[in-house]
């Protein structure tokens, strides 16, 4: 398959980025909603097809090994779009408006647009409420999508508790994701006399897993494999650690109503109906004017849990609810099929867009360039990936180890060499103690006070919890 996949990739002549802005390169920026890496191509489910996204990873380079920098929906965008890390703007979890809290920052659409660039997209780019329409010279914003049917909606089968799901006997254009795909199909059919920066942004597989019945179809529930979960694995945590779990939440209810088997099946189904939307979007960039001059950066917010340490949704530090998938396509700088696994994370996106534009990397930027990676992707790599989930809580990932810290001290370490399930935590093993004072350089020094909550949204009791609504 994949060497039939290099024979459908022509390979373009490499190209040096010009001066005029004319000529630079235009960028594809695809955004998928909570998508993990259950996805074919990292090899996270074994029942997954997403045959579009293993496409595109063919054309350029996969990072095996990429991170959010904050696993809930605002504070990982927000710092993607921004460059600015939640531990220097405040912006922690998901009802924090993110741009009172950074007046001054300069949006990643914004900076293209003072670059001579034209900046447009469709769907969900920022979160939700906070969508910054000052960032676009055009923007189609996400609609709704259409409700299952009565009996669907009330069938014990359909939820668990505040996770939702359904099938929908609707065709694919009645989906939200489909007209803010044609959004971008159109753009890219048109010739445009300057450079473009264009954004999409795919709703599913977020909640609620509502996907028309021939996705469900490709699972059948009683042939799903469920994530291997083992007895006890929460016993070797700290408090916080378990407090973030919540097993007795969404876990408990999952089980209790019996119901673990058809949420998966509905995930899978998200995963493979946004992977037809993407597939859409790679076949209209090859049939437009654009092709051969466009950079392709598809990326998921933050991973998702399906019963992993007990846990359901992301808010959390673990593997599953922060490594996302990360594939970038840039016409002579990456090599066809190529895979990275060093780890990389959301931060570097803003400053390796620049350096492949030839836009300045400002002061602003908390993160790096990547562009020697796409160039070979075992370049010497020294940073680890660092995620933040609430003030004081944070995560470091090297290829091998994963440390994570709390607020009140309490921490856990796994050695992916030997546990990558994360099943055992090694941070009271006194062997590690000089593993665990290498990965704690990588912690921040200081920390930006909790930005203000929007007054809509304020969690109860916001200073005691880190969980937040999706």
């Amino acid at each position: 398959m994949r060497a039939l996949l290099l024979l459908l990739v022509p390979l373009v002549a490499v190209w040096t980025v010009p001066a005029d802005a004319a000529d630079r390169p235009n960028v594809l920026f695809i955004a998928v909603d909570d998508l993990n890496d259950w996805i074919h191509c990292l090899g996270g489910h074994p029942d997954c097809r997403s045959p579009n996204i293993d496409r595109l990873a063919e054309r350029g380079t996969l990072f095996t090994r990429s991170y959010c920098a904050a696993p809930a929906c605002n504070p990982s965008r927000a710092s993607l779009m921004t460059g600015v890390r939640p531990w220097t703007s405040g912006v922690y979890v998901n009802p924090q408006p993110w741009k009172p809290a950074m007046p001054d920052a300069v949006t990643l659409p914004q900076h293209f647009r003072n670059h001579g660039y034209t900046a447009v997209g469709s769907g969900k780019i920022f979160h939700g409420a906070y969508d910054d329409p000052t960032s676009w010279d055009d923007y189609l914003t996400k609609g709704r999508d259409p409700k299952p049917v009565p009996e669907v909606l009330e069938d014990p089968r359909s939820r668990s508790g505040g996770i939702v799901w359904g099938v929908l006997d609707v065709e694919d254009d009645a989906m939200n994701d489909h007209k803010m795909v044609d959004y971008a199909i159109d753009y890219l059919s048109q010739e445009h006399d300057k450079p473009f920066f264009l954004a999409c942004g795919i709703y599913r597989p977020h909640m609620p897993w509502q996907v028309p019945r021939k996705y469900y179809d490709m699972y059948p529930a009683d042939k799903v494999r469920l994530p291997d979960v083992p007895e006890g694995d929460l016993e070797d945590l700290p408090e916080a650690g378990v407090n973030m779990a919540r097993p007795q939440g969404d876990h408990a209810k999952m089980l209790q109503t019996g119901n673990w088997r058809y949420a998966v099946q509905a995930y899978l189904a998200s995963i493979t109906f946004a992977d037809s939307e993407v597939g859409r979007l790679l076949d209209a960039l090859d049939a437009s004017p654009h092709r051969d001059n466009t950079i392709i950066v598809l990326w998921g917010d933050h991973g998702w849990h399906l019963g992993e340490k007990q846990h359901w949704r992301k808010f959390a530090l673990w593997e599953e609810a922060t490594r996302a998938p990360l594939i970038m396509v840039a016409p002579g700088v990456t090599q066809v099929g190529s895979v990275c696994g060093r780890t990389v994370d959301f931060m570097n996106i803003y400053p390796t867009l620049c350096e492949l534009c030839d836009l300045p990397v400002t002061d602003q930027l908390e993160g790096v360039s990547m562009l020697p990676l796409l160039k070979d992707p075992e370049a010497d790599w020294d940073r680890a990936a660092v995620t933040t989930h609430g003030r004081g809580n944070h995560a470091v990932r090297t290829e091998r180890f994963r440390y994570i810290r709390y607020a009140g001290g309490g921490e856990e370490l796994y050695d992916h060499d030997a546990d990558p399930m994360e099943w055992t935590n090694l941070a009271a093993d006194e062997n590690f103690a000089a593993v665990k004072r290498d990965l704690a350089r990588w912690l921040p020094s200081t920390e930006a006070p909790e930005a203000a909550y929007d007054p809509k949204k304020r969690p109860k009791k916001a200073r005691q919890t880190t969980r937040t609504r999706d």
